[in-house]
Order: C-alpha cells, then structure tokens, then sequence
C-alpha cells in the first residue's frame, strides 16, 4: 500500500511545484523579508551591547590611566622624598652659638664626621656636612683630634671651623734633642699640664720600650708632639718611644749596630754621647770616630758628658775633682761604653753612631761653645792646647 500509486502521487506531489514553490518561498523575498526583520531589532541590541562594552573599556582605561597616574605621582613623592636628604639635606643657617666640644676619632670619613657633629647639634643633618665637604673638596684635609665647636652651626661653617687650627685643642710640646729624661719629663709637665709625679711613675712596661732598652733614657726621641684632651701620661711617652722606633726603623739600628761590633743598646748608648757632647752636625760623625778609635785601644773615654749625667749637673767647666765622681756613666775612671744611654739622642746623631768619619782622632774639644766650634786631634799636646783655649774662653784660665 505504501508504494502503490497513492504513495507515488504523494511522492510526486511533495516534490512537485508545491514543493519548488515551498522551496522557493523559504528562499524568496518573505525569506529576505525575515532575515532583514532578523537583523532589525535584534542587531541593533547587539549593536548596543557593543557600544556598552567599548564605553566601559574605555571608562576602565581610563580608571587604568587614572590609577598608573596616581602611581607614579606616588612615586615621584616617594623618590622626592628619598632623594631629598642627599638633594638638599637639613641644614642650620648662620654660625651657631654656645660651644660644644667633639672629637673626631682617627680614620673617620667625612659620613663619620657629620654623624658625630649631628650627634652633638652641630649640624642640622650629617649629609649637609658631607655635601659641602665634597662640594668644597676638601674631605682628605680633615684631622682627628678635639675641636672647639657651636650648636645650630650652618654646615659650611662648621666645616670652617674644622679646618681651622685655632679650633683644635691640643697643647703641644718640643723636645729638643740631647736633653736628659729628667729634663724632658718636668718639660712636658709644664707645657701640657700633665702632673709630674704621674710621668716619673708610668710603668715602663707600658710605654712599648724595645726589648733591649734598660729604661726611657735615650728612648724618648726628641720632636714635637701633640697632647690632646684626655691623653695621659703613659700615653705622652708612649708616643715618644714609638717615635724613637720609628726612626731606629728608619735608619736600620740593629742591622747598621751590628757592622760596627755594636749591640742596638751600645748604639744609642754612642749616639747620646755624640748628642751630648754638642757642635755642629758635621762634627757628630768625628766624634763618633773618636769614641770607636779609644774603644780600640782599650782608652777610657774621658767625655765630660758622662760625669755632668752622673752628677745629675750641666756646666761646660769640669774640675779634676769632677772627674773622680763614684759612678759606672763616669768614663774618666771606668773603661767602655756607660752602661747605658745619658740623653735623648736625635736621628743625626744616632746616624753618625752607625756611619762614623774616617779619621785617627783621640781628643775632641768645643773649644768655642758660643760657636760650636769643636777641634779634633791624634796628638795629645794639641788637645792640651785645645783645653787652654776652651778655658780662656769660659774665662776660667
């Protein structure tokens, strides 16, 4: 039944005109008709959600631009004010007032010194004190040492200050060369202030004296030294000693000692000798020839120096009595070297010690004290001529 002819005219009939003509309905002008009326009301809510969504890609753009411009206004605050201390740092205007007294430590940088002014209200801020150092190129100028100071100080002034040598306070003192430890102890007593009684009792192990020195004597080299605030005692002659190894060091005492048959001590021991005994710079060499040449003949001495040191005295008139003083430093009764130094001999003559003048003298005599003028001789009657002279020009002949 389903294939006879009904099925047929049914099978015709749906794909007869009917079916071209459903056919081309769905595809004709109502077909186009709906599609247009598709894209009519229902494109143009799409076209509205577009326009929606680009309106608020733009407003979150913008919040975007908005917060990226915040930031880095932020930003640029925050490195303003990060920058700013080394920009233009706090800093006090005029010269201060008051009076402050700081120390700045050895070693310290020019941060170091602003801290330590900051600390103290010198300066408003350590890094004005270092901008205007550098700016001035003057960091490497800066000593250690106390200075006399004012609080609220603009930092140039400060700086000023710094570089003055008025401002420190220091007291300084000079040892001239030849003087006696006694001597050099009452005369750092009086320039400095420190008490007597405290020098002359430093512990000597305290004062970093060579293995070979027997005390201070000879071993507190003559220059000019800075005392500051608070330095004691057993620092002043600390200071002294190393002074005298630094030039030990610097003219190779133990090495030279030892080319001319001398221990380090023996060595200083001559150069106090050649110290005391005076004239010129030229003369140090001869006399320390003179000292080598009666050593060689198993001479006494006989140097006037070594009996005024054993008489604790200073003249330049010696009495046969003198010469007969009870002592071990007097070279006029005991053959040798005195059993130590008996003054505090400078580098000159502690070079002549180690490097003495060719020459086959025996006497020495100043014979003009007021001009250091000194003669030399191998003959005995000429040093006896020598004598007279010196005498009539001491007025004691």
């Amino acid at each position: 039944m389903g294939s006879g002819p009904g099925s047929e005219a049914a099978s015709e009939l749906g794909s007869g005109p009917g079916s071209e003509a459903a056919s081309e309905l769905g595809s004709g002008p109502g077909s186009r008709a709906a599609s247009v009326l598709g894209s009519g009301a229902g494109s143009r809510k799409e076209a509205g959600s577009a326009s929606q969504r680009r309106r608020g890609a733009l407003r979150r753009a913008g919040l975007l631009s908005t917060g990226l411009l915040v930031s880095l206004v932020a930003v640029g605050a925050g490195a303003i004010a990060v920058l700013k201390p080394y920009i233009s740092p706090d800093d006090f205007d005029g010269p201060g007032s008051g009076s402050v007294t700081v120390r700045i430590a050895p070693g310290s940088s020019a941060e170091a010194i602003g801290s330590t002014l900051a600390d103290a209200g010198v300066v408003a801020s350590a890094r004005s004190f270092v901008k205007v150092s550098e700016d001035r190129a003057v960091t490497g100028r800066l000593r250690p040492g106390h200075y006399r100071m004012r609080k609220g100080m603009a930092a140039g002034a400060a700086l000023d200050l710094l570089l003055a040598p008025s401002s420190r306070i220091v007291k300084r003192v000079t040892v001239p060369e030849g003087l006696r430890a006694a001597e050099v102890l009452a005369r750092v007593a009086q320039q400095t202030g420190l008490p007597l009684k405290e020098l002359q009792g430093v512990d000597r192990a305290l004062v970093g004296l060579p293995d070979y020195a027997p005390g201070i004597e000879g071993f507190l080299f003559p220059a000019t030294y800075e005392v500051e605030p608070g330095d004691t005692a057993v620092d002043v002659l600390a200071a002294m000693v190393e002074r005298f190894r630094a030039a030990a060091r610097q003219v190779g005492l133990a090495a030279e000692a030892a080319k001319v048959h001398l221990t380090p001590l023996e060595a200083v021991t001559v150069a106090s000798l050649i110290q005391a005994e005076g004239g010129t710079d030229a003369d140090y060499p001869k006399i320390a020839r003179v000292i080598y040449n009666r050593l060689a003949k198993d001479t006494p001495l006989e140097i006037d120096s070594t009996v005024l040191y054993a008489q604790k005295r200073r003249t330049l008139r010696i009495t046969e009595s003198d010469t007969r003083v009870d002592s071990p430093y007097n070279t006029y009764r005991h053959k040798g070297l005195p059993p130590g130094p008996i003054a505090n001999p400078g580098e000159k003559a502690l070079m002549a010690a180690l490097h003495p003048a060719e020459g086959d003298w025996h006497w020495f005599v100043t014979t003009d004290p007021a001009h250091r003028i000194t003669k030399f001789t191998n003959k005995e009657s000429e040093f006896v001529r020598y004598r007279e002279e010196l005498n009539k020009n001491l007025g004691t002949s």
